[in-house]
């Protein structure tokens, strides 16, 4: 009888293969877990239940339900999930590993305090070539410092091992957050009206968006990352100036609006993202609205303007891709613009008024 084509000869001797053998090391995976304990419980408070380790974690929505009733009548909950995008390969190329958690946990949770919202919980994953412990818990300390600043609890993650999928020292960081929001305080963009105050909050650098062409400009400019320019700044890297993490601003944004219970003082807001202060700002209001930005209210960061000139790069395309200074937008109405202002600046912020609404046809006006 003919033999099957797809039994191996009798005479083949097949090695004892191991997940090691495949790439993949459960030890180092074990250890990493055994690094980041203390890390998470930094982030844990009294609504965190049982024991790191478990399959999943649990949160309760308040550890007094007598407060939370008082609270919430109609507690909604708010999701988002987002991640560190290219500005993993700077870090992975300048081997600084313990600030992209930051950005990952910002770039969640700035979008989900648009919503008005409170951050209650954040999940990580790390996807790697090869886990290396001690370099794989600096990336998670990352994460627990975001969650912190947040003031969130870090409840679990993921870190998965696949070197078929990443080249040798590549990786990648994504992030889910949890938020809750009484139905009635969230925000709708049919509140913005005519004549309300657009607020702006300083940003910390390029924060996580635009990395693509941040690192095309710096390869085809023959920039390099750990040379400091004196130009940009006299006393860190470009690299280093590049990896400032993305800052997070839902402690002042969650801690304002719960001095407005009753008036809808805030009526919209807007994390600035991808596609820059165009792009974003009319998401927070109607089509049948204009945002009026005054240009000469902030002097754009030394950053924008050095990536610009050596990457020759259209002043267009920079407001369309990059912050250009403003991290995130208020909406106010008039009358509390200035209270509101005062009480960022006390919160630690960096505000100012940027421009106001006006009557048009929901475009951003950069004049």
């Amino acid at each position: 009888m003919p033999s099957d084509a797809s039994s191996p000869p009798s005479s083949t001797k097949i090695k004892k293969l191991t997940y090691a053998d495949a790439g993949v090391d459960i030890e180092a995976g074990d250890k990493v877990v055994d690094l980041i304990q203390a890390m998470m419980k930094r982030t844990h408070g009294p609504r965190v239940i049982g024991e790191h380790g478990a399959f999943a974690g649990m949160f309760r929505l308040d550890y007094n339900e007598q407060l939370f009733k008082r609270n919430f009548r109609e507690p909604v909950l708010v999701a988002c999930t987002d991640g560190a995008g290219t500005k993993v390969k700077l870090a992975a190329q300048m081997g600084i590993y313990n600030t992209i958690g930051i950005d990952c946990v910002a770039m969640n949770v700035n979008d989900l305090i648009v919503q008005g919202a409170e951050p209650l919980i954040f999940l990580d994953y790390l996807g790697l070539s090869k886990v290396i412990p001690e370099q794989t818990a600096q990336m998670v300390e990352g994460v627990a410092r975001g969650c912190e600043l947040a003031g969130c609890a870090l409840l679990g993650g993921e870190t998965a091992e696949m070197p078929d999928v990443y080249a040798p020292g590549d990786f990648d960081i994504a992030g889910f957050a949890v938020g809750v929001v009484e139905l009635e305080r969230a925000i709708d963009p049919t509140r913005v009206e005519q004549g309300d105050i657009i607020i702006a909050l300083a940003s910390s650098g390029v924060h996580s968006n635009g990395y693509s062409l941040v690192r095309r400009i710096v390869r085809e400019g023959n920039l390099q990352l750990d040379q400091i320019y004196p130009d940009l700044d006299p006393t860190r890297t470009l690299g280093q100036v590049l990896l400032e993490p993305t800052r997070i601003y839902a402690k002042p944004i969650v801690r304002l609006l719960r001095r407005y219970t009753v008036k809808k003082i805030v009526t919209g807001m807007a994390h600035i993202t991808g596609s820059g202060l165009p792009g974003n700002i009319p998401r927070a209001f109607s089509p049948d609205l204009d945002a009026d930005i005054d240009l000469g209210s902030w002097t754009v960061p030394s950053i924008f303007e050095f990536l610009q000139r050596h990457g020759n790069i259209d002043r267009a395309e920079m407001w369309n891709v990059f912050n250009m200074g403003v991290g995130y937008v208020l909406i106010v109405r008039p009358a509390f613009a200035e209270s509101i202002l005062r009480q960022l600046n006390r919160f630690g912020e960096e505000a100012w008024i940027l421009g106001k609404i006006v009557k048009g046809t929901g475009a951003v006006r950069l004049e």
